[in-house]
């Protein structure tokens, strides 16, 4: 799954050429990404395969953002280490967050996880559409963590939803709302609260796509003090 390509037969047949004659190892396409010649640690970590082949639901794409998934899990894993809930603005189908419970085993720490999202799209909303949003799926999501009853899914535009629930100390942060005012939203009553150490991600920073949103945090950051650094998945990260 390659996104934005203008002729796929000849992408692809020119993919197929170049991997043909590299050492057939090592190698990684997907996501806009073609490596080679790596390790790919998170493809041998049996428990992360484990965790994301149970809850794929879009094998395309859910198959191809493993490697930016990862990063994901490693952020909360950090948390683990600090005072403070996880929280992630722009939960979509909740695939990101229950990977993440399985992978950390969420029922037997001490934190809450705070989910929000619109769950669905009409053209009043300054979001674009996806795929699976609709009004049911606010209900779909909030049957996939069931399991987790520190698991809080919120629905409602972010800022705003937040007045529903919020944590007094957030130890992961993880924001993908395609829209660049909801993001910085989010980061003026949020940012405050991520204890030192806490990894932010934002999961469109790198993506020539969603460039306002890179164009606004990057300002927020600079305000206070930081450099969001551009990850070849196409995320942004910043350690407080």
């Amino acid at each position: 799954m390659f996104f934005g390509i203008k002729n796929r037969d000849q992408f692809f047949g020119g993919m197929q050429a170049a991997i043909g004659a590299l050492q057939p190892s090592g190698i990684f396409t997907g996501d806009n990404l073609f490596t080679f010649n790596r390790n790919l640690s998170f493809l041998t970590d049996e428990k992360f395969v484990k965790a994301t082949e149970a809850h794929i639901t879009n094998e395309d794409v859910e198959r191809a953002i493993m490697w930016r998934t990862h990063v994901v899990v490693w952020a909360a894993q950090n948390g683990l280490r600090r005072d403070g809930d996880f929280a992630e603005c722009g939960c979509y189908k909740g695939y990101t967050a229950r990977v993440i419970c399985d992978y950390v085993d969420f029922n037997s720490i001490n934190k809450s996880f705070y989910l929000y999202d619109l769950f669905e799209h009409d053209a009043s909303m300054n979001h674009h559409a996806m795929d699976e949003h609709s009004a049911e799926l606010f209900g779909k999501v909030k049957a996939r963590f069931t399991d987790f009853p520190k698991v809080h899914v919120i629905q409602g535009a972010v800022p705003e939803s937040f007045s529903q629930g919020m944590p007094e100390k957030i130890s992961f942060l993880h924001i993908d709302m395609n829209n660049a005012d909801a993001e910085v939203g989010a980061l003026e009553l949020l940012f405050d609260r991520v204890v030192d150490g806490a990894v932010i991600l934002f999961d469109d920073y790198g993506w020539l796509g969603y460039r306002e949103q890179k164009v606004a945090e990057d300002a927020f950051m600079a305000a206070r003090g930081y450099q969001i650094v551009e990850l070849p998945t196409g995320q942004g990260m910043v350690i407080k």
